[in-house]
């Protein structure tokens, strides 16, 4: 069954990819995934939706940005030896620091306790654009794993990126910060469009009350348009999958949750038949934010 919806996904992707013109000049796309509060499984959505869409023939690099609480790597069961902290003290360039993860995925790990980011020199600000941009060469997405909340670095992530996605559970807790992060990018004309993803959905009706509740409110006060890009089950796999620090689409790729990711994987590469803003752009507007 995963066998031939991986099939499906390649497929789609080779018809994308014919669709945007792609002949080898860098069409990679940024989509920075955040939450309005954590604990709602956002890490775990961006490892695994890395790992379909790498399955789809996709070239994927993972950026940790969570820079006080970062934990992609702890998912993968990686022990990385150096990290974005390395980078920022000078010690190590990006390409030294990247990790192989899974299914032919690139990982940039990012450590905890980098409070030194706000004062790096303009010469390691130089360097980290430099190594960053080399990525966007042999890379299809750049997949921005950042804090939860609204930081400085996380408007930042936002506003330098092609799509935001912003994951939400059905407590109403997480569904009014959701609405705040929205409100902001709004507010501050980052984005015109945001991608939602319900995750720990009961039910397909919980997920689709869910986001229609994000919708209204959104649509009635808010300058943004709030597209559905996916739902995740509440399924127990995911607890064994981080406890086994293994993704659940590699670990137990017949479950419901990996079903739901693939589609979002496909959902995503459908919505990505538009060109990106380009990477020049991207890095235009990320050095800003170590400015």
């Amino acid at each position: 069954m995963m066998v031939d919806q991986a099939e499906k996904l390649r497929k789609l992707a080779m018809t994308t990819q014919n669709k945007t013109g792609k002949t080898g000049e860098s069409q990679m796309r940024i989509i920075t995934v955040a939450s309005g509060k954590g604990g709602v499984g956002k890490t775990s959505i961006v490892v695994n939706l890395a790992i379909e869409l790498s399955r789809a023939g996709k070239k994927v690099m993972i950026l940790d940005a969570d820079l006080g609480l970062a934990n992609v790597d702890i998912m993968f069961g990686i022990i990385p030896r150096y990290t974005l902290y390395d980078v920022f003290l000078g010690k190590k360039s990006l390409q030294e620091i990247v990790l192989d993860g899974p299914e032919g995925i690139k990982i940039i790990p990012g450590g905890s306790g980098i409070h030194e980011l706000a004062n790096i020199g303009y010469s390691e600000r130089e360097r980290l654009m430099a190594d960053l941009k080399d990525f966007s060469r042999e890379l299809d997405y750049l997949i921005i794993d950042c804090g939860a909340g609204v930081s400085k670095n996380v408007l930042g992530f936002i506003s330098a990126a092609d799509d935001v996605v912003i994951v939400i559970t059905p407590e109403p807790t997480s569904i009014t910060d959701a609405y705040g992060i929205i409100k902001i990018i709004s507010k501050f004309q980052l984005h015109t469009e945001v991608y939602i993803v319900i995750n720990k959905a009961s039910t397909v009706r919980e997920a689709c009350e869910t986001a229609r509740k994000i919708e209204t409110v959104a649509g009635k006060y808010l300058e943004i348009k709030v597209r559905r890009l996916g739902f995740i089950s509440d399924d127990l796999t995911v607890g064994k999958s981080v406890k086994e620090q293994k993704p659940y689409c590699v670990s137990h790729p017949n479950s419901k949750v990996a079903k739901d990711i693939s589609q979002m994987a496909h959902n995503l590469i459908q919505k990505s038949m538009q060109s990106p803003q380009g990477t020049d752009n991207f890095f235009l507007k990320l050095f800003r934010i170590f400015k």
